[in-house]
């Protein structure tokens, strides 16, 4: 069973996610040029929402970070442990799980780790003090001496993972062995991760989510600014601070999915954790806004539209009903033309590939629109829309 979500959300003048340049993003759609906000930014958004509504408890939750050592070293602090012995007990936990610490104190890559995970390493080390403390205290094997005259060869970072791994005692890499399954979090079972260092302990993604493209042609305007110091005195003219940064306004379609069985097995099988996680989502999803320079532009727009379907198989994401980029009326505006674009495209795909595989499409519209399409699916609010899918996922088991 598979949900999708598809939104149309015009914003105000603003920068919500930027490129190298500091210039708004934008992307080729149908021979024209189009505003952008990335998938990775949108994705973050919703689980910062996650956090800051709590729609998911903290044990359900994931960490992406590149500071393990100093968390594990805070963790261990709370239990008594003095930070200077904490850390090289770390150390040889993180090379028995098969993660490696550079010389800053960070691990090699960005890890996405849930919040039981990161537990149960502090556990782990904590059981096995005496034993990381005793493979500590050994004296380190001397090396062979290198002939004069001899370029002693350096040896790669894999080959010294190698030898690390082959060092540690067995018992000790038993002791720290599949801690990484997910730690039934939630954001990690939308999202996924990938460990190149640990393919074994990959999880794949049960939701993607598509790049928001403008459903009309994009314009980056430049705002031309100035600061004047407030300790001048007043017969001084001129400005203290001059830039630019430049931005864009438009309305944006979005577009994501959930494959339900694919969430549920992130989950260890756990559906009701499953639903929950699905309702957190379609909750974030449709309140999140990126935080690019809202300090300076405050561009919070909710949703104008707000679709949600529930599907047994296919995928379909609407953004084909903007190849033509949508322009304003007489009497319409471009949000209201934006709505009836997503409308009558839909039709047309339910005209063509019929209806036998969505059970319930909800939608809820802001403008004061006339559906075709969609008009028997019509709620009252985002809150009945979200009632409808848990209802439906209900109704044809949601490990369908």
């Amino acid at each position: 069973m598979l949900v999708e979500l598809h939104l149309l959300q015009n914003f105000a003048p603003s920068c919500l996610n930027r490129d190298d340049t500091n210039t708004p993003k934008t992307c080729e759609f149908g021979g024209y040029r189009r505003s952008r906000i990335s998938s990775q930014c949108i994705k973050r958004a919703i689980r910062r929402q996650i956090v800051s509504e709590n729609l998911i408890p903290p044990e359900h939750r994931a960490q992406r970070t590149k500071r393990l050592l100093e968390e594990l070293i805070r963790r261990l602090q709370l239990q008594g442990i003095e930070a200077t012995a904490a850390r090289p007990l770390v150390e040889v936990a993180l090379k028995a799980t098969g993660l490696g610490v550079k010389e800053d104190g960070k691990t090699e890559y960005l890890l996405f780790l849930g919040e039981q995970e990161i537990a149960r390493l502090a556990e782990r080390i904590l059981e096995n003090r005496s034993q990381l403390a005793e493979l500590l205290a050994q004296e380190k094997p001397t090396e062979e001496p290198v002939p004069e005259g001899t370029v002693k060869k350096r040896k790669s970072t894999k080959d010294k993972k190698k030898e690390e791994q082959q060092a540690l005692p067995p018992e000790l890499k038993k002791a720290f062995a599949n801690i990484l399954d997910g730690g039934m979090a939630a954001d990690l079972g939308l999202f996924g991760r990938m460990l190149a260092v640990l393919p074994g302990r990959r999880i794949d993604a049960a939701c993607q989510v598509a790049h928001a493209v403008s459903t009309n042609r994009a314009q980056i305007e430049m705002d031309y600014y100035t600061a004047v110091d407030d300790l001048k005195a007043e017969d001084v003219a001129g400005a203290d601070m001059i830039g630019t940064v430049e931005m864009t306004s438009a309305c944006f379609y979005r577009y994501a999915n959930i494959h339900l069985p694919q969430l549920i097995k992130n989950l260890d099988g756990n559906q009701l954790l499953a639903r929950a996680t699905v309702e957190a989502f379609l909750r974030a999803a449709i309140t999140a806004i990126p935080s690019g320079k809202q300090n300076s532009m405050a561009a919070h727009n909710p949703p104008s539209l707000v679709l949600a379907v529930v599907r047994r198989s296919g995928l379909w994401s609407l953004a084909n009903a903007f190849v033509q980029p949508v322009r304003p009326g007489n009497e319409e505006s471009m949000v209201q033309r934006s709505i009836q674009s997503l409308d009558d495209y839909w039709g047309r795909l339910m005209q063509m590939y019929g209806d036998q595989e969505v059970l319930a499409a909800p939608v809820c519209v802001l403008e004061d629109v006339a559906l075709q399409a969609l008009a028997k699916s019509r709620v009252g609010s985002t809150k009945q829309l979200i009632e409808q899918v848990l209802a439906t996922l209900g109704q044809g088991g949601q490990g369908a």
